[in-house]
């Protein structure tokens, strides 16, 4: 098959896959997606441009974009909508957007992803500026939701960012920065929502952590900033003050409540308070 039809083809290795027992079916699976994590590992140069792309970008006070269709987008909205509880960045910040608005996440909106239009539309709603930085996800490259992405960001002159499965793509060909590990067929012949999926997701918290890791919200390889909304997390929180501050658990419990729940800030009075000693 063309290289223009890659996320297409058809697995030579498991044309019989629907007469295999279940494990041999899992086999397969678990067999293909090791490739994704493979192709991952030819394109973190790429992925490094990126990061720091974004970074200056959010440095400069701008707004970074996912955006994508289908499993593209959701998994774009997915990552974006981590980053604040995670490293306690505004969630204006960084944004998802998703073929077909926010309903697409949990029911397919067949069609969406075909609206370029809608892309554009979206975008300048969300007023879309020079100093903004558009990352459009497609496994085929091919999507017209994510190619009227990268094009409102031309015009604007926004940063362009292409997370794809196929290097030859019009996606591709239209970023400054083309992300293409390439997967090669899936397992299900067309089911991007495999190999191709995983290969985005790894692709996104990659950029998503270490961007944020290079904006100084962690501290060595803790979160710092995290937002504590749950019991589970404010735990956490307390661990961290303990661990960053050298405190026992009374104290950093206290520090926390102190500071309203704001972790970066009770971590800074912690470190201070251990400087003072």
């Amino acid at each position: 098959m063309p290289d223009d039809f890659l996320t297409e083809a058809v697995l030579e290795s498991t044309r019989d896959l629907d007469r295999r027992s279940t494990r041999e079916v899992l086999d397969a699976i678990h067999t293909e997606d090791r490739y994704a994590v493979e192709a991952i590992g030819e394109v973190l140069p790429e992925v490094e441009r990126a990061v720091d792309v974004l970074v200056l970008v959010l440095q400069g006070g701008g707004t970074w974009f996912n955006v994508g269709a289908g499993t593209s987008g959701r998994v774009g909205v997915l990552d974006a909508s981590e980053i604040p509880p995670t490293f306690g960045y505004p969630p204006e910040r960084v944004q998802g957007v998703m073929a077909g608005g926010m309903a697409a996440l949990v029911q397919a909106v067949e069609g969406a992803e075909d609206q370029a239009s809608d892309a554009r539309r979206a975008l300048r709603d969300r007023e879309l500026m020079p100093g903004d930085a558009v990352v459009a996800i497609s496994a085929s490259g091919r999507t017209p939701f994510a190619l009227g992405a990268l094009e409102v960001a031309r015009t604007v002159g926004a940063r362009r960012i292409a997370v794809t499965c196929d290097p030859n793509s019009p996606l591709a060909q239209a970023a400054e920065v083309a992300i293409s590990p390439k997967v090669g067929p899936e397992v299900i012949a067309g089911s991007t929502r495999m190999k191709g999926g995983l290969a985005q997701k790894m692709v996104l918290h990659l950029l998503s952590t270490a961007t944020m890791v290079k904006l100084g919200c962690v501290s060595g390889n803790l979160m710092s900033n995290l937002r504590p909304a749950s019991d589970k997390l404010r735990d956490r929180a307390v661990r961290i003050i303990m661990e960053l501050g050298d405190l026992d658990h009374g104290t950093s419990l206290e520090l926390l409540r102190e500071c309203n729940d704001d972790v970066g800030e009770a971590t800074r009075r912690a470190k201070a308070l251990q400087g003072s000693e």
